[in-house]
């Protein structure tokens, strides 16, 4: 681990932690040339898959861009912040499940669709009526309907 302070390659851990829920290792160290001391994180890395966008492009699945459309559909509704996050766990999980390497977009708003259609139906529809591009009433309508 290279030093934060003097770019030192060499250091040397001097305590390490495990987080209470385990997923987290922490470690103090201390460099061997300057003898300052930092702290580094061990975190396991989950590989999601890419996204596979509309035009065909491909791009990293991003959990903020995907919270950011959620908050946008709940904007000014009664759903709590543990709500939201849970929601998009379980969407994680049904990706990391599916052991794909490409998910296609259209797929990720469905998940999306179904976890707002759960937790709030307003939110559902806003989102599913921009998602949806509705080119006119009644197929609005019929979503509502549907609800």
């Amino acid at each position: 681990m290279r030093c934060p302070f003097c770019g030192h390659d060499e250091t040397q851990v001097v305590e390490t932690r495990e987080s209470d829920e385990g997923d987290v290792i922490r470690r103090r160290r201390r460099c061997l040339d300057c003898e300052k001391r930092f702290t580094t994180y061990e975190r396991t890395e989950i590989a999601l898959p890419a996204v596979v966008k509309k035009d065909g492009s491909r791009v990293d699945f991003d959990p903020a861009k995907l919270r950011a459309s959620m908050m946008l559909a709940l904007r000014k509704r009664p759903v709590s912040v543990e709500q939201v996050d849970a929601a998009l766990d379980r969407i994680q999980e049904k990706l990391l499940a599916s052991a794909v390497r490409e998910v296609p977009s259209a797929r990720l708003g469905e998940l999306l669709m179904r976890e707002l259609k759960r937790i709030d139906k307003v939110a559902y529809v806003r989102f599913a009526s921009v998602y949806r591009e509705f080119e006119d009433v009644d197929a609005f309508r019929q979503l509502i309907r549907d609800i």
